[in-house]
């Protein structure tokens, strides 16, 4: 078991499975519209590297599509994001690589991977 899982583990489950909401915004992100973010959200210009490899976060969950990898530091975990053709996304792990304005976004397959390659996005992080 990765450190702090017991901690998040259950909290980032209610998170992303919609039964707790963050702030005013559900957990599922049904609704939001990019271009009208809720009060309180903000908008972060950040690299967005595309990776495809099993396992579990560091929150505990098991890496799926809408897992991105953060910074702790710039994006707290457990932060719901919306990022620019790859949709709704929960901030649930953090890499090696991964400081300051860069995140890592799960792929299903290698090859959606290399497509996405790395590209600078907007990102919308709802609070």
């Amino acid at each position: 078991m990765g450190r702090g899982t017991r901690r998040w583990g259950r909290l980032v489950g209610l998170v992303a499975c919609g039964a707790l909401t963050v702030g005013a915004v559900q957990a599922s992100g049904a609704g939001i519209v990019p271009e009208q973010a809720p009060v309180g959200s903000y908008r972060l210009k950040v690299d967005a590297v595309a990776y495809h490899l099993p396992g579990r976060t560091a929150l505990g969950i098991p890496v799926r599509k809408g897992v991105v990898a953060v910074d702790p530091k710039l994006i707290p975990l457990g932060t719901k994001l919306h990022v620019p053709g790859y949709g709704h996304s929960i901030a649930a792990d953090v890499g090696i690589a991964v400081k300051g304005r860069i995140i890592d976004l799960w792929m299903p397959s290698h090859a959606a991977a290399s497509k996405w390659g790395r590209r600078t996005v907007t990102i919308t992080v709802y609070r």
